[in-house]
């Protein structure tokens, strides 16, 4: 294990950021949470530890530096092993599956979540709602295959794929209020939909997660700029 103190270099809404939060949470790790101003003024400590893509989440541990919200979870994972329980699956097979599914999530999911904020017209909005049904009825399936009937992705305990898509939820609610749209509909996704209400009984979860309405005006600005 690398000694030294932590830092997380973020931006409070970023799911992003909020999964890396929620993994030192659960490891019951210390550390320095460093609010950055990413759109306007990015500071030396991030040009400095992130200079190839000077975004973040950064984390910064003694004198290291590791960037990109899925690495960082598999680094704090494995360096703090013996603190708390393991985030990825015990099995190489395993921990492929569950590395395809976050890749997923960041890759389908994001862009359609995304896509509804800053749809520029009712069609476009309209598009990405359908987009984003799509890929949530196929984590419904995810979900169903490999949680083997218990509460969470990880089975009996929260892990990687749990971190990485309850990273999204507050922003999925913020964007149902925004869009008007069902998006975590228990007709279409109701595996979905109890996860949902399991991961936001944890303490270490909803410690984490920004406010809704805070996050609303957020995203509406955010809309408007756009």
């Amino acid at each position: 294990m690398v000694e030294g103190e932590i830092k997380l270099l973020g931006t409070w809404p970023s799911p992003f950021v909020i999964r890396v939060k929620m993994i030192l949470e659960q490891k019951g790790l210390s550390y320095e949470y460093i609010e950055q101003d990413v759109f306007n003024n990015k500071s030396e400590l991030l040009l400095k530890h992130n200079p190839i893509y000077k975004k973040v989440p950064v984390l910064i541990h003694g004198d290291r530096s590791i960037c990109e919200s899925l690495v960082i979870l598999q680094y704090i994972d494995e360096n703090w092993s013996k603190t708390g329980p393991p985030l990825l699956p015990p099995t190489p097979y395993e921990r492929a599956i569950v590395r395809f599914w976050a890749v997923y999530i960041d890759d389908k999911l994001q862009a359609s979540l995304r896509g509804i904020l800053m749809a520029a017209t009712e069609v476009a909005m309209t598009e990405k709602i359908a987009d984003t049904h799509v890929a949530l009825e196929t984590l419904e399936g995810a979900f169903k295959n490999y949680s083997a009937g218990k509460d969470f992705f990880g089975g009996d305990s929260i892990g990687y794929l749990d971190i990485i898509l309850g990273s999204f939820t507050v922003w999925i609610r913020v964007l149902e209020k925004i869009s008007g749209a069902k998006l975590l509909d228990e007709a279409k996704v109701p595996f979905l939909v109890q996860w949902e209400k399991r991961i936001l009984t944890v303490d270490y979860v909803n410690k984490v997660l920004p406010n809704v309405e805070r996050l609303e005006e957020y995203g509406r600005a955010l809309r408007a700029r756009a």
